[in-house]
């Protein structure tokens, strides 16, 4: 599976606004900033590739799953539970 960034990839500063006592508050409990954004965007990121990759295949899945509910699933005339 193919990454989702370039994780070696060199840091570029960015402004950026946000709720002033939600800041207040992080910086009062020294939570890394940056690493806490990075995490959520990676996560995000990933959410976001993840519906994409559905909705780029959702007929090879529909059509996959009509598949097998009319002819089974391959395999199953071997299994035993």
């Amino acid at each position: 599976m193919a990454e989702l960034y370039n994780a070696d990839a060199p840091k570029k500063a960015a402004n950026l606004s946000i709720n002033s006592d939600l800041l207040r508050k992080a910086r009062e409990l020294n939570i890394n900033l940056a690493a806490t954004l990075e995490r959520a965007l990676k996560e995000e990121l990933s959410k976001r590739e993840a519906a994409q990759w559905v909705e780029e295949n959702r007929a090879a899945i529909k059509s996959y799953n009509d598949f097998v509910e009319k002819h089974g699933c391959f395999g199953d005339e071997f299994r035993e539970f």
